[in-house]
């Protein structure tokens, strides 16, 4: 009688807890769950760019000597032709004066034989002298014209060297840093400052090859669209761009082409070295589009989860037409009115049973 009992509680007891096994396995879990739809829209992609100033160059020194002055300081906005940097003078200012003592030497020189030239024209016009002494004197006289020359580029070159101790701007614009003070000794080449032109801005940026692709095929004049720039702030900048140039090929290491766009800075906020993002836009007119993390990748094939009437998941393979930014436009494999998993599918299995949480993706 007690084997009995003992048999029949230990049915009991494996009968509660198969029912709670099965209970717990069919307990659903909750997840969000998106409803695919066709619609048209309008998809933003954003693509990290540099910002460059139109014009951005270094001012280096083309002389030897010491700082004397520096008439600016860093930042400030300089105009075309203002002075920036006096070097030291006294030493190329001595080389001048020498240079054009020899150039009037030269000139006294050449003048003295074309003098001895009539003299000797004369005499042998008179037969008191033979014509060699005419050749060698013409010879000499050619000799002094050449010095002459001589003398002249070296005044010249000793001049422009003079002139380089005085440098300005070459254009409207606003000075960088400046490393070096007054009394510092420079050789040539050495780098003063840099000046930038920002009333416009270049903001470079690279596009994938799909991208690039699908942006000419939705819009083929859309290199002169107008396009918008995020700052680092993630703030909309005020003024729109506009696409000018883009490179004649695409990299061979990234499989990417870069875009440049120019963009007003009239109150010169942006600046040289800046970066953000460049926002372009593109219809997408009745697209079946799914967030690019409700995808996941198996041996190289592209699969979502999705809900039977049952609310259980199964893998659904699909065939993705393009990739625009955080999206796919899907080519084949799910239709309209399809539910899937929308986010979390790392933590998903097939077969499970999902207790939806709908959202609505605002593509």
């Amino acid at each position: 009688m007690k084997g009995y009992l003992y048999v029949m509680l230990w049915a009991v007891a494996a009968g509660c807890s198969a029912k709670g096994s099965s209970e717990e396995k069919v307990k659903p879990v909750a997840l969000p769950v998106m409803e695919v739809v066709v619609k048209d829209t309008t998809l933003h992609l954003d693509y990290v760019s540099s910002i460059e100033a139109v014009k951005n160059v270094e001012i280096r020194t083309r002389v030897q000597g010491f700082i004397k002055k520096i008439f600016v300081d860093e930042g400030a906005e300089v105009k075309k032709g203002q002075p920036l940097f006096q070097l030291d003078d006294k030493e190329l200012a001595i080389v001048v004066a020498k240079a054009k003592a020899s150039y009037k030497n030269a000139v006294a020189e050449a003048k003295t034989i074309e003098v001895e030239l009539e003299r000797v024209k004369t005499l042998l016009d008179k037969k008191v002298i033979s014509a060699t002494e005419l050749d060698m004197t013409q010879a000499k006289l050619k000799a002094a014209q050449a010095k002459i020359e001589v003398a002249a580029s070296e005044q010249h070159d000793a001049e422009a060297k003079l002139s380089y101790t005085f440098i300005r701007s070459p254009f409207d614009g606003i000075i960088d840093r400046i490393p070096l003070k007054a009394g510092s000794l420079v050789s040539e080449g050495t780098l003063l400052t840099t000046i930038s032109d920002n009333k416009d801005v270049y903001a470079y940026f690279t596009v994938s090859e799909n991208d690039y692709l699908n942006y000419k095929k939705q819009s083929p004049d859309s290199i002169n669209n107008h396009v918008s720039l995020l700052l680092s702030d993630g703030s909309e900048y005020e003024h729109t761009g506009k696409i000018e140039t883009v490179d004649g090929e695409f990299d061979e290491m990234t499989g990417s082409i870069a875009f440049r766009a120019r963009f007003p800075n009239p109150a010169r906020l942006l600046r040289h070295g800046a970066t953000g993002k460049v926002r372009l836009t593109e219809p997408a007119k009745e697209a079946l589009i799914i967030p690019q993390k409700s995808v996941f990748e198996v041996q190289d094939k592209n699969y979502v989860f999705v809900l039977d009437e049952e609310n259980n998941t199964r893998m659904q393979n699909i065939i993705p037409q393009t990739r625009l930014a955080d999206y796919y436009i899907i080519k084949g494999g799910l239709k309209t009115g399809d539910k899937i998993v929308y986010e979390g599918i790392q933590n998903v299995k097939e077969g499970i049973r999902v207790q939806p949480l709908m959202v609505n993706d605002n593509l």
